[in-house]
């Protein structure tokens, strides 16, 4: 697995799950086009970008580019990175029939050139501290963030507290935890909160 310590911003949920298959490292989603409209999903690009900045790894079609061109206006030059796949013919194997020009998408293609793209970005390799572990769901049912009664008002609450949208998922939070704090971090925000 190559740790990236930069935000990876995607197209769809199928590049996640191929990312996730390589990558240590939080994957945000933009959805395709729907990054343009929603101001909740571009704050957050911005809060996560803030601390180790992004890297665009998008599709290599004409609509992979209209959304690298929109997300990398979403913060200063230098804390946004480009990772960009070759152009290779063909079809995923889920769809039925190929994009409109032809080409393997990000979950089309394979971990070593993903990896290599990643690399050539210059993107850093993180070395996770020793002893330290990521965030849970179980960290989060324990801090009732996910789970419990009161837990989408506990979520709002500390969503509101790190300046994200209201609207993020359980799962998104997650990821976003992971970026913003080790466990330990985690643990004293959340005795602060309290």
């Amino acid at each position: 697995m190559y740790k990236v310590k930069e935000l990876i911003v995607t197209e769809g949920m199928y590049d996640k799950i191929k990312l996730s298959q390589y990558i240590d490292g939080a994957v945000f989603v933009t959805n395709g086009f729907t990054v343009f409209t929603n101001k909740d999903m571009q704050k957050t690009i911005r809060r996560l970008g803030e601390k180790n900045g992004i890297v665009i790894l998008t599709d290599s079609d004409s609509a992979g580019f209209k959304i690298r061109n929109f997300v990398k206006q979403l913060l200063p030059p230098e804390k946004v990175k480009h990772a960009y796949i070759p152009d290779v013919a063909g079809k995923e194997r889920r769809k039925r029939a190929g994009g409109k020009e032809g080409l393997l998408g990000v979950e089309g293609i394979d971990g070593e050139t993903i990896i290599n793209a990643l690399k050539q970005a210059g993107c850093a390799e993180g070395e996770a501290k020793r002893g330290a572990r990521r965030i849970t769901k179980a960290d989060m049912y324990r801090f009732g963030l996910s789970g419990g009664e009161n837990s989408r008002s506990n979520r709002a609450a500390v969503t509101n507290a790190l300046g994200l949208p209201y609207k993020i998922s359980a799962n998104m939070l997650l990821d976003v935890l992971n970026m913003l704090f080790d466990y330990d971090e985690f643990c004293d925000f959340m005795r602060e909160w309290e």
